[in-house]
């Protein structure tokens, strides 16, 4: 049975609860029975999706919202020191935990898997989370998006088994203890928290260090960034490698693009392993062999959890088809990284054959376009098209001289075909006019791109026939 609530999360006000990370624990907690509470800045269904399981959720910020009872205020690495609520509670002398303390608590007295790396946390922690429900464990999970519907990233199982994103970007994965961890990929990314890729490696090392005694890292063979991370360990962990590499202990002997499916085959203990990942791509299908790893060193038969893995059929922002109209299919990605892009623009790729790929690309942080800007370019020339749009700002105030066109210029240098677009509005226009019958358009990007799937739906909705 899973334990109960920690006494300093009975009574937690969540600023920003409406985030990803952050509703999916305050979910847990009210599932555990806390009096959960809690502000965003803007409404959405996450927020109505915690108001059902009995959380008190406001609209905006603002110091009257924090109630003078609660036991602690959470928050995550975004929160500004100015924000109202939070000068509140330091009047009050309630205390602050961060979402990381809060998670970690949640886990306590259970088998944590944290799943941790620069891509791909997300798509593995729930296809694991999906073939442990499948199979009837129960797990609980804490996931950074939604499986199926709004709220649905976080859940509090009757199992002894918990799944959780480990967040690199913050180091706040330092505070969780695994049974299992998953490292997928380590790259330098974050570059606001991260000066170079030494304290990369050093931080994933302080993660590992976490791991419990008799537990077990699973780790890429193939990624460079963690063979060097596994290169630098020193043997204290049970180590399991996967990939295409000769030398995986997991080894990847086939992936097979199946339309938006893919069959692999794996060597497992020597003997071959074939089973179906029901979203497309290579780097899907790693994620996929990674989740079977983990399962396996929990002590899960891996001929059962292989065709489990297959349930898992998407998380949304992930290769998430949002419609089609006028012959032309419109795709969500969170892909906002180099790397992410070229994977899922591959991806697209092999699944749609001789269509042609657009792509409506949002840059997310002005830290990331500064340092990255030039392999975005070069991603984006993967496409037959592409628009791109202003920097996403998010948590960051803007950098002089950084803009989307570090971006567009790379791209056009790698003979990429792009267009600069300033208004997002404007956008499902545009597209109509460069889009015809068979056509993908793919929105990208960890910002509001989101939205413009149903925009760019409708207004193709209206072409003339």
């Amino acid at each position: 049975m899973a334990p109960g609530l920690p006494t300093a999360l009975d009574r937690p006000h969540f600023i920003g609860i409406g985030g990803a990370g952050m509703s999916g624990i305050a979910k847990i907690l009210a599932q555990r029975g806390a009096k959960v509470a809690g502000s965003d800045a803007k409404h959405s269904a996450t927020a109505e999706a915690l108001r059902a399981l009995g959380a008190t959720v406001h609209i905006g910020h603002a110091a009257e919202h924090l109630a003078d009872d609660a036991s602690c205020v959470v928050v995550s690495s975004a929160i500004r020191e100015d924000n109202p609520e939070l000068l509140r509670a330091a009047e009050l002398g309630i205390p602050v935990v961060h979402r990381s303390d809060a998670l970690a608590a949640l886990m306590e007295g259970l088998r944590p898997v944290a799943v941790a790396g620069t891509h791909g946390k997300t798509t593995t922690t729930s296809m694991l989370a999906v073939s442990l429900t499948k199979l009837g464990l129960n797990p609980s999970y804490a996931i950074g998006g939604d499986l199926d519907a709004p709220g649905s990233n976080a859940l509090h199982g009757e199992g002894d088994i918990f799944v959780a994103e480990a967040d690199e970007s913050d180091r706040s994965f330092h505070k969780y203890a695994p049974e299992v961890a998953i490292i997928l990929n380590v790259e330098l990314d974050h570059h606001a928290n991260y000066a170079s890729m030494e304290e990369i490696h050093e931080s994933f090392e302080t993660f590992v260090g976490r791991i419990v005694p008799g537990g077990t890292l699973v780790i890429s063979a193939d990624h460079e960034g963690a063979r060097e991370l596994t290169r630098r360990l020193d043997g204290s962990v049970r180590t399991v490698t996967y990939g295409e590499s000769a030398d995986a202990d997991v080894r990847v002997l086939s992936v097979v693009p199946q339309g938006l499916r893919s069959e692999v085959t794996v060597e497992l203990d020597g003997a071959p392993l074939t089973f179906t990942v029901s979203v497309p791509g290579r780097h899907y299908a790693h994620n996929a062999v990674a989740a079977l790893a983990a399962g396996v060193a929990l002590g899960i038969p891996a001929a059962d959890l292989a065709p489990a893995l297959a349930a898992y059929t998407g998380v949304k922002r992930r290769l998430q088809l949002k419609g089609e109209a006028a012959g032309v299919q419109v795709v969500d990605s969170y892909a906002h990284h180099p790397t992410e892009m070229t994977a899922d623009l591959e991806a697209m790729r092999a699944a749609a054959g001789d269509s042609r790929i657009l792509v409506v690309f949002q840059p997310h942080l002005f830290s990331r376009t500064r340092e990255l800007g030039t392999e975005m370019g070069q991603a984006l020339a993967l496409a037959d098209a592409a628009v791109v749009l202003d920097i996403y700002p998010a948590r960051e105030d803007p950098v002089p001289g950084v803009t989307s066109e570090l971006i567009i210029d790379a791209a056009r240098a790698a003979g990429a075909d792009v267009t600069a677009v300033h208004d997002k509005a404007e956008v499902p226009s545009v597209i109509a006019g460069m889009t015809g019958p068979g056509d993908l358009v793919l929105t990208m990007g960890a910002g509001d791109v989101t939205d413009l799937g149903p925009r760019i739906l409708d207004r193709l909705s209206k072409q003339p026939k």
